[in-house]
């Protein structure tokens, strides 16, 4: 088979970034034979189980969420943050694990400090933490026999990728964990084989509010959610001014970007497009003018941060910066990708919550995925 040049591109970047996925996978030392569970942790240490992972307890807000993913329920986690409760009040986690609702939050004093008396009273096998604060929030859970894994924060689609296998390999599930990389590494390539070639001006300006209601912050260059943007086809103004993480920034600032697309996370609870189309002060921006502002959704877990469910994510907004180049069937994907991921198939009524019809139903392009 011969292909053209920019196909022959994006293909050989695809190959590439699978070598890739494949070589993070062996720096890892993830078992990759069921019943074997040992891996090694994102701080190197090497971690070998005796058994699968029973009764896990994970302190990395995110971590709960994507336990419960790789593990298909919340039978085997014992304990969790308080701040992964947040969930419960927005997405479908409550819906299609109740249970996560009666799973203890209270593991973790200030600072993600351990609550070692609370720990011990769970008896966990295996203690997910993470790296942010060093060694000061991990030792005392050594210090009291506990086993721990050490996970690097969330800022990254690697890391995303690297906490799947992990996870995968502590309850003995590192087929699942290939599955779900398998399908992340061919929705990219499905997705960078079209907007790889789109010439640079043919980008739509695009602008990712981190937060909006107490503070206008934009993610830059180094963001995930830059990577995301520019994976599907747009041009984030702020990674252009030098912006490197997340930036404050004020109107001026704004008119100045002029954004053509402008995406609203998913954190803040009753923010939408509206908070803008009604603004006089927003009125100028193209964004605004032209009915182009969504927020995120929202499915069992937040799409705007990496995890298990990005995919979803990066398709959602590939339709919309570019509608005349992708015509997924989101919803036909969603009820495909839950199958996989959860084992759960939600109804329309669950996806038009997933996708915020309600409040994005009067953006540009947004019937596409509700008829």
């Amino acid at each position: 088979m011969i292909l053209n040049p920019l196909r022959q591109s994006a293909f050989s970047r695809f190959l590439a970034m699978v070598m890739l996925s494949v070589l993070a996978a062996s720096a890892l030392d993830v078992s990759a034979t069921e019943g074997t569970p040992s891996f090694t942790d994102q701080s190197g240490r090497r971690i070998v189980l005796k058994d699968p992972a029973e009764r896990v307890a994970t302190i990395p807000p995110p971590a709960a969420a994507m336990f419960v993913m790789i593990d298909g329920g919340t039978q085997h986690l014992v304990g969790m943050h308080r701040g992964s409760t947040q969930i419960l009040r927005q997405g479908l986690m409550g819906t299609f694990f109740p249970h996560y609702r009666d799973v203890p939050s209270n593991i973790v004093g200030e600072g993600y400090m351990p609550n070692i008396e609370s720990l011990l009273a769970l008896d966990p096998d295996l203690v997910f933490q993470w790296d942010v604060l060093g060694d000061d929030i991990v030792s005392p859970i050594r210090k009291a026999g506990l086993e721990v894994a050490i996970l690097k924060g969330m800022k990254d689609e690697a890391t995303a990728r690297q906490w799947i296998r992990i996870m995968g390999a502590a309850v003995a599930r590192p087929q699942k964990a290939e599955r779900l990389i398998a399908w992340r590494d061919q929705v990219m390539a499905r997705i960078k084989a079209r907007t790889d070639p789109i010439p640079e001006k043919d980008k739509p300006r695009t602008l990712y509010f981190k937060r909006f209601k107490t503070q206008l912050k934009v993610s830059g260059r180094k963001s995930f959610n830059n990577f995301y943007i520019e994976l599907a086809g747009g041009r984030n103004p702020a990674a252009r001014d030098g912006s490197r993480w997340n930036k404050v920034v004020d109107m001026e600032q704004i008119f100045k970007y002029d954004p053509e697309v402008i995406i609203l996370n998913s954190f803040e609870s009753n923010l939408g497009p509206k908070d803008l189309y009604d603004d006089p002060l927003w009125a100028e921006v193209s964004a605004v003018r032209n009915k182009r502002v969504y927020r995120v959704p929202i499915g069992v877990y937040y799409w705007d941060t990496p995890n298990h469910e990005s995919p979803l994510w990066w398709m959602w907004l590939s339709e919309l910066l570019h509608p005349q180049l992708f015509s997924w069937d989101l919803r036909k994907e969603i009820r495909n990708a839950y199958d996989l991921i959860y084992g759960r198939t939600p109804s329309n009524e669950q996806i038009n919550k997933i996708l915020h019809v309600s409040q994005n139903g009067g953006s540009a392009y947004y019937a596409q995925f509700y008829r």
